[in-house]
């Protein structure tokens, strides 16, 4: 298993690290550029010295070999941006994306898989009427919309939750007291980057749903006397949730690329907010080395998701 999954992972990763670069470094501008413009002005001179620097004076390919050498140590680079290097800059925002992308997850999931049930349960009744309408709902709403529309009614209008930021600035709270402000600032962000996934897995746990009540299976079983929690929850759902499973894994990275706009929204610090601040700046560095991140997560989130599919229905061999 270890083998394949390093058979198939390490030309995945130098293709995702060579196709990076290269669309990076065909933007125009670069690191210097973006430091001259923040100062105001830089004559010939000074833009040739900091080029030589920053190492852009050397030829693409040189830079290419360079950066996967580096790579090949687990030396991403120097950020231009900051002035670190970059592993630095990425681990002191990673576990602030991490915590929202695992929450909203959560939520998605979860919310997505009841209201599924709830309307494979009563489907074409008006549950399943009203649920379908809010589903549709969710799924259309932009993530940006919604978070938005969520800081004018739950901040601004009522005042029941923090508008922006990962906790309250100033305010020396420890122990529960920093937990719950930690969670209040995170309610808002990790809904607004779930709603649209809640829809997805709501509408693909119906639909899975209905397809395995109609087997003849659950049909045996209902005949044996079986209580239809017991028929939907242990065979039926069970059943229904493989590929909501397998879809769940693949929208991780789609997760990390909503937390761009959704952390910009609500001024949360992580690696969304850290993505936008290094485009403008031209830190190639800090998102290569965030690309490269996005890249690891994907891979092995599918060899997990493997293993969980593989757990839920031992038929199905890896």
């Amino acid at each position: 298993m270890l083998r394949r999954v390093a058979i198939q992972a390490i030309p995945t990763i130098l293709g995702i690290v060579a196709l990076n670069f290269l669309l990076l470094n065909l933007m125009p501008g670069d690191a210097a550029d973006a430091i001259a413009g923040m100062s105001g002005s830089a004559t010939a001179e000074t833009m040739e010295t900091l080029r030589r620097t920053l190492g852009l004076d050397q030829s693409l390919a040189t830079r290419f070999m360079t950066y996967v050498a580096n790579i090949a140590v687990l030396n991403l680079g120097t950020s231009s941006n900051y002035g670190v290097p970059v592993i630095n800059v990425i681990m002191e925002r990673l576990p602030n994306t991490l915590l929202l992308m695992l929450s909203a997850f959560f939520v998605a999931v979860t919310l997505g898989i009841l209201l599924g049930w709830i309307m494979a349960v009563f489907a074409n009744k008006w549950p399943d009427r009203l649920l379908t309408a809010i589903v549709l709902l969710l799924y259309s709403a932009p993530g940006f919309w919604v978070g938005l529309m969520a800081i004018v009614l739950f901040s601004a209008r009522l005042g029941w939750l923090p508008s922006g930021g990962s906790e309250t600035i100033g305010a020396g709270m420890t122990g529960l007291a920093l937990l719950r402000d930690r969670v209040l600032h995170l309610v808002l962000p990790a809904l607004a980057l779930a709603t649209f996934f809640v829809a997805i897995y709501a509408r693909l746990t119906r639909a899975a749903m209905l397809d395995v009540l109609r087997q003849d299976f659950i049909r045996a079983a209902a005949a044996k006397g079986l209580h239809p929690l017991v028929l939907q929850f242990r065979h039926a759902l069970r059943n229904a949730l493989i590929p909501v499973t397998t879809v769940a894994g693949l929208h991780l990275a789609n997760l990390l690329s909503g937390a761009v706009v959704v952390e910009t929204v609500f001024n949360w610090p992580g690696l969304g907010r850290l993505t936008m601040d290094s485009l403008v700046a031209r830190d190639f560095n800090v998102l290569l080395g965030i690309l490269l991140l996005s890249c690891v997560v994907v891979i092995v989130t599918n060899v997990i998701i493997d293993w969980i599919v593989m757990w839920l229905d031992p038929r199905i061999e890896l």
